[in-house]
């Protein structure tokens, strides 16, 4: 395909981008140099408009077709931002940025959306406007609510919306796909216990806090387990427990923790968070404690339109040959907000066998590039043909 040929000529310049990028990852939404390499490529790309700053640092660039007579305008999403772990992968372009490193891969969906508006900057062989998103902060600041909050859509005129993310246990440069809801809402949570602090050797003096938090962990996993329909995807995790002491022979006043809830329906997402709220204040009163429960409702599910999946499984099936059923996948995406706001589909290509994201080992596989920038690409010219 000529597409796939294209980009194979393009792999050495767009691997040399992704590792740069690799080796200066930026979190959340510092993402100030990673954006300016990006608005520089665009506009030195030819991008008719390169807008800088929505989304506080996302950057969006614009690129017309050869003819603009269907009006059509699809806006195709990266993300850019990294994650707050030292790196472990030993590789001569490792991160330089102590604590920081792309263990998602999001260096590789960047540099694969540039790839592509490289190529669509060259030819110009649709009929239609391209809106190419480059989004900050998806790694839990909600970068993709905020660029839609800034009236990204309407200002750029998007008609429909398509995001890839890469997938390690899945063949470099295969697809996956699944229609309707795919990626789980992800909801944030803080506990505050607080008790009696004392003396170990005394703890009929207290009202020992840590005991209070460690009835309320327990507790917690009988939502999953007692109150939600077993046929439900719910996961309810306490990530993080700190007490206010950290001496051996302290009996702690108050303790804190924190957690994450993955639902993939509203349904029980308003059953987690209230069953939550009533062990956590049900628990603490039957010890003679008090806790508050703070519950931010953060990414919603993440649900893919169904004739916009149809259209990009078909379009992966003419790269790859195939595209796979995906599964359910737990983990929470930001693009969910941009698909509420505009009909569109989020697809999987393969990483190959390498560490899973979020992993100090993992590596994007650059093997994947010129299926991922095809995939870019045909969306573009299948979706808005010329003539």
């Amino acid at each position: 395909m000529p597409v796939k040929n294209r980009f194979a000529e393009l792999l050495p310049e767009i691997t040399e981008w992704r590792r740069d990028l690799h080796e200066h990852p930026e979190i959340l939404f510092d993402t100030v140099r990673t954006a300016g390499v990006v608005a520089e490529k665009l506009r030195a790309f030819g991008c008719e408009e390169v807008v800088e700053g929505i989304g506080r640092t996302g950057v969006v660039g614009v690129i017309k077709g050869r003819e603009t007579g269907s009006g059509k305008v699809i806006g195709l999403r990266a993300d850019m931002d990294a994650l707050p772990i030292h790196e472990q992968t030993g590789l001569d372009y490792a991160s330089k940025t102590d604590g920081a490193m792309h263990a998602c891969g999001h260096d590789g969906h960047t540099a694969m959306l540039l790839g592509a508006a490289k190529y669509l900057s060259e030819t110009r062989n649709f009929d239609g406007t391209v809106v190419v998103i480059f989004q900050p902060a998806e790694e839990g600041g909600g970068g993709g609510r905020e660029m839609c909050e800034d009236g990204m859509m309407e200002r750029f005129g998007i008609q429909e919306v398509y995001g890839m993310h890469n997938w390690p246990g899945l063949a470099t440069g295969q697809f996956a796909i699944r229609e309707g809801a795919f990626f789980a809402a992800t909801d944030i949570f803080e506990i505050t216990v607080e008790g009696r602090g004392g003396h170990a050797a005394k703890p009929h003096d207290t009202i020992d806090s840590t005991v209070v938090a460690a009835h309320i962990v327990t507790a917690a996993q009988s939502i999953a387990a007692r109150n939600a329909d077993p046929v439900e995807n719910v996961v309810v995790s306490i990530t993080s427990i700190e007490s206010s002491s950290k001496a051996f022979n302290v009996i702690p006043q108050r303790v804190e923790m924190k957690g994450t809830v993955r639902t993939m329906s509203p349904e029980m997402r308003d059953l987690c968070e209230t069953r939550l709220g009533a062990i956590v204040e049900g628990i603490a009163a039957s010890f003679g404690a008090t806790a508050t429960l703070e519950y931010v409702r953060n990414y919603p599910v993440m649900v893919n339109h169904a004739e916009q999946t149809d259209f990009a499984a078909d379009v992966a099936r003419a790269v790859a040959g195939d595209c796979a059923e995906a599964p359910l996948v737990m983990g929470g995406e930001d693009f969910a907000f941009m698909l509420e706001e505009r009909p569109g589909a989020y697809i999987l290509v393969g990483n190959g066998d390498t560490a899973m994201v979020h992993h100090p080992e993992y590596n994007f596989n650059d093997d994947a590039i010129p299926a991922g920038c095809s995939w870019w690409a045909e969306i573009v010219e299948k979706r808005m043909p010329v003539g």
